[in-house]
């Protein structure tokens, strides 16, 4: 019996759960790039909200700020700017928590998966990211 060093490649036969199980990996890091891209996003605009509200913080109370809905901007007193850019704060902080679960439990599955398939085929596959 032959021992095998760790920089030499397992010669094994691809079986179709074998392939499965890389196809399902595959599949997975794909929507975890998506899910990584969305998140970072995300964390940028509550980044920019928490910029944002610090600034309004400045403004005298009463006084109208310019505040963007849509692709429209409307004037509207600095406290009601306040609540509404609270409110979307705490929608991006539920997304992001969210996000961050899917991203979690996906990065779960591929350990497991990594594991698996390096276990059985070593070297001679590669699972990471360029």
């Amino acid at each position: 019996m032959r021992m095998l060093n760790q920089e030499e490649e397992v010669d094994a036969e691809v079986t179709w759960e074998d392939q499965q199980k890389i196809n399902s990996f595959s599949k997975l890091n794909a929507k975890y790039s998506d899910l990584e891209e969305t998140y970072n996003a995300k964390k940028q605009e509550k980044e920019f909200l928490d910029d944002l509200a610090s600034e309004l913080e400045l403004v005298e109370v009463g006084e109208p700020v310019k505040y963007k809905i849509g692709e429209s901007f409307i004037n509207l007193p600095v406290e009601q700017a306040i609540e509404r850019i609270e409110k979307d704060q705490e929608i991006l902080t539920q997304e992001l928590e969210q996000l961050q679960h899917n991203m979690d439990d996906m990065n779960g599955q591929m350990r497991q998966l990594k594991a698996h398939l390096y276990g059985k085929f070593g070297k001679a596959i590669n699972l990471e990211k360029d």
